[in-house]
């Protein structure tokens, strides 16, 4: 670790946490938010569903195993900044090649340590996630003038993100040997292994910017569209729910997770609203409601559908329900239509690092596409 660098986390109600500098120093603004994984924070930091947010990590102690190059969900680190309280000093980890303070120096990510991440949980449990910034070296400066620069900083509702996450130009992913359908994932976020479960399945992944038009998706004569997770306000995302409707028109067979489920609720007709803290972890319960059974999930997500356990609701596309929903504040977890082939989740089937109960959901995609095939 570096040398003991004063720094601290400026929250948008006046609180302020010291602590040490922890990767990068400077300054970065974003919204505050607890992720409560006890494992895969290098997975954690490369979601793009985390892009313009300081994530904490309830977990006291961050960066035992390293840094390594294979377990990456993107191409880069997406938060703004990070929180841990215990920095490891030395990781241990057969695949680790450098240290997580040094990878988040090389990416130029400002992050913080030495933190009291109980008080700080409690905290944004009690107020709700808002804006913060984490301010070291050059930065650090009055109180007051730190808390007017989080204050002079974007909403996280209203923004629409997803289009500074997604792919500049589609690219396949192919499995081994031939495959048995052609899916075009539109990527508002994507993670790398959401395509790595589909060719485990036969499945040929065209992954799209989130701007494809419907004739550019059409071109690629799809089996099955799949909507990705990613970061934002789901009701700025004017046009691929209109793309969604006009794939729901065709009755192409479509599975969504987390952003994409409720890019397809808003399709179907339901309403979205920012939740006071969100689900981020990998230990989030999820019941579904015709068969009660539990699955343990991973999520990230500050947004939800409006709706209730087992709602049944008219869509322009004919019935549809509230499939899943989550026993600890009842959120909306799931949604089904009935006339037409589509279903979607709130949280993480592809879940890198873990769980794994909701991986079945890509062999009910399978299934969809095996019926209308």
């Amino acid at each position: 670790m570096n040398a003991r660098t004063p720094a601290a986390l400026v929250l948008e109600d006046g609180r302020v946490f010291p602590g040490a500098a922890y990767g990068a120093r400077g300054r970065t603004l974003g919204e505050a938010v607890f992720c409560t994984g006890m494992t895969g924070y290098q997975e954690t930091l490369t979601d793009p569903s985390y892009h313009r947010q300081i994530v904490v990590q309830t977990a006291p102690q961050i960066g035992n195993t390293g840094w390594n190059d294979e377990d990456d969900e993107s191409s880069r680190i997406w938060v703004s900044g990070y929180v841990v309280r215990d920095p490891a000093r030395t990781p241990s980890n057969w695949r680790s090649r450098r240290t997580l303070d040094e990878e988040l120096v090389r990416q130029g990510v400002v992050g913080i340590s030495e933190v009291d991440t109980r008080t700080l949980t409690r905290h944004l449990r009690e107020r709700g996630a808002m804006r913060a910034g984490v301010f070291s070296g050059d930065a650090l400066g009055a109180r007051d003038e730190m808390v007017w620069q989080v204050l002079e900083s974007p909403q996280r509702k209203g923004g629409d993100l997803a289009g500074e996450v997604t792919t500049a130009s589609s690219y396949v992913v192919k499995p081994e040997g031939g495959a048995r359908f052609r899916v075009a994932a539109l990527d508002l976020g994507i993670k790398s292994n959401t395509p790595r479960q589909m060719i485990k399945r036969g499945i040929e992944v065209h992954v799209v910017p989130s701007t494809t038009s419907l004739d550019e998706l059409l071109a690629l004569e799809p089996d099955g569209v799949f909507l990705s997770n990613g970061p934002g306000d789901p009701a700025t995302t004017a046009h691929a729910t209109e793309l969604t409707k006009k794939v729901l028109e065709r009755r192409i067979p479509l599975f969504g997770i987390c952003f994409g489920n409720q890019i397809l609720g808003r399709a179907l007709g339901l309403g979205t609203y920012k939740m006071r803290y969100g689900h981020r972890g990998i230990n989030i319960p999820v019941i579904e409601y015709e068969t009660g059974r539990v699955a343990i999930t991973a999520q990230n997500h500050g947004f939800a559908l409006e709706g209730e356990p087992g709602q049944r609701f008219d869509s322009p596309f004919g019935p549809a329900q509230v499939s899943h929903y989550c026993p600890n504040d009842g959120a909306v977890e799931g949604v089904r239509a009935f006339d037409v082939p589509a279903f979607s989740v709130q949280y993480h089937p592809e879940a890198a690092a873990g769980p794994h109960d909701a991986a079945p959901l890509f062999d009910e995609f399978v299934n969809l596409m095996e019926k209308k095939a």
